[in-house]
């Protein structure tokens, strides 16, 4: 029998032979399926991640939902109503709101996901190095608190000033945004672990920094970066459609849901559906991310269960 596979094989019948499962596969496989079981059983993560898994279905499948170019002006059809043609109707130039919608959807998942993955990141290695590095905690940190203390909207707004609208200066701006609050959360996960005993043994062995922050501290961290990344996802859609929603994100001539309220602002008495539709949207998606966060944190971190 191999070291490596611990499995064992048993003769039946006409010399078929079985191979039984390892132990340690066993033991493997069960607590997959209990994870899988737990986070199934969670309503919460269930119902968001549902609504967002078909918002991002409709936002991917785009092209073949709609035909219509959402760019497409087409003067005779202006401020039309729902029909077959165009389901949520037409705006002032004519363009197809239900395509505009779809392909919005696209530009704010994006946004938010690429924000959250980034802002993780970032605030992940300066969290670390901030707690664990007690000569540099005070000067990062300074830093951090600094960008915290001027509003989120307002700091985005000045980025954009400077840099100019475009989606990859919009990515950028929010993410300077969200860093500093996802450092600030590692940095207190890494002090609360680094006083732990297994820590502290493994620095009096003489263990490398960069072997305990990788093999001890970083594994801690990643519940929290998780639940976190959740919530800077929302946040970053809804930074992304106020900054749109005043001409100061993407250029207009990208459909997106903050674009397609700014286009409804003059006509919203007579046409209130440009403005409530893609707001619809941007509220669902917003609600069903952060059902999904709520979730990942009770279920995570049960001590929290009961303080959300």
């Amino acid at each position: 029998m191999s070291t490596g596979s611990y499995r064992e094989s048993v003769a039946v019948g006409d010399g078929e032979v079985l191979v039984a499962p390892a132990l340690p596969d066993l033991f493997e496989d069960r607590g997959r399926r209990s994870a899988l079981a737990a986070v199934l059983a969670h309503k919460a993560i269930v119902i968001g991640a549902a609504i967002v898994l078909v918002i991002t279905l409709m936002a991917v499948c785009a092209p073949w939902l709609t035909p219509i170019d959402p760019t497409a002006i087409a003067p005779l059809e202006r401020l039309k109503g729902p029909s077959l043609a165009h389901p949520f109707g037409t705006d002032m130039l004519g363009r197809d709101l239900f395509s505009r919608v779809l392909y919005g959807a696209r530009i704010s998942l994006f946004v938010g996901f690429v924000i959250a993955a980034l802002s993780s990141i970032i605030g992940l290695v300066i969290g670390l190095v901030a707690g664990y590095w007690r000569r540099l905690d005070g000067i990062v940190m300074r830093l951090m608190d600094a960008l915290m203390s001027i509003p989120g909207i307002l700091l985005a707004i000045a980025f954009m000033a400077i840099s100019g609208g475009s989606m990859g200066n919009v990515i950028l701006a929010i993410t300077i945004v969200e860093v500093p609050r996802v450092a600030r959360l590692v940095r207190g996960t890494v002090l609360s672990v680094r006083r732990q005993a297994y820590v502290e043994a493994a620095v009096a062995s003489g263990s490398r920094s960069l072997t305990i922050l990788l093999s001890h501290i970083l594994p801690n961290t990643i519940a929290p970066i998780i639940i976190q990344a959740t919530y800077v996802c929302a946040s970053a859609m809804l930074l992304e459609s106020v900054l749109s929603f005043i001409g100061a994100g993407i250029p207009p001539s990208i459909p997106t849901w903050g674009n397609i309220m700014a286009d409804g602002r003059s006509i919203w008495q007579l046409k209130p559906s440009m403005i409530f539709l893609p707001a619809l949207f941007l509220s669902l998606t917003i609600l069903a991310i952060n059902l999904v966060g709520d979730g990942l944190r009770d279920l995570l971190d049960p001590r929290q269960a009961g303080n959300g």
